[in-house]
């Protein structure tokens, strides 16, 4: 069995959790989240546990098990809870500023760099070199915190560009010369 399959998933009292065959839609004070889990899989919803269950051991329905409850985990806490990454901007000039709704970035080109986050997403620039994004969706999150990240990735030689708070950059060596 698996371990994160067989675990089951509280629903807190502030979320609403409904199942319509194979389709899932919880509702919090975060958003809204729908999902269509694979059909070998059965989600059931007893007394605010929600549990996963499989039909045999298979090696596809082994792998769908715990895949199916973590994707309804995380939907439950996205909408309870939200997630959050944070992202820190290291070099002279680098900056971030918000347009609107898109974040604009100084990061060493020619041009500003304009990234518009997709819907449930927020973005926030609470100073020059900080950039939080924010939503109910893990998968969205990351993901536009990833492309943020991937403008201007950390360079190892000075460490300039973005990257995750609380990431280590591995700096190198520059070159020496001997005399």
């Amino acid at each position: 069995m698996s371990r994160i399959g067989k675990a089951p998933i509280p629903i807190p009292a502030t979320v609403k959790f409904a199942i319509t065959g194979a389709h899932i839609k919880v509702d919090g004070p975060k958003g809204k989240l729908e999902f269509t889990h694979h059909p070998n899989m059965t989600v059931k919803l007893d007394g605010g546990v929600v549990t996963v269950t499989r039909p045999d051991d298979d090696r596809q329905n082994r792998a769908l098990h715990g895949l199916t409850r973590a994707l309804v985990n995380n939907m439950v806490v996205g909408v309870s809870d939200g997630y959050t990454k944070r992202l820190k901007i290291t070099g002279v000039g680098y900056q971030a500023s918000m347009k609107g709704k898109a974040v604009e970035l100084t990061v060493g080109f020619a041009n500003r760099v304009l990234l518009e986050p997709p819907e449930g997403v927020t973005v926030a620039v609470p100073d020059p070199t900080t950039i939080v994004v924010t939503g109910a969706d893990k998968q969205k999150v990351g993901q536009f915190a990833a492309e943020v990240r991937a403008s201007k990735k950390p360079e190892p030689y000075k460490g300039k560009g973005v990257s995750y708070e609380g990431e280590v950059v591995r700096r190198k060596e520059g070159k020496t010369f001997t005399k």
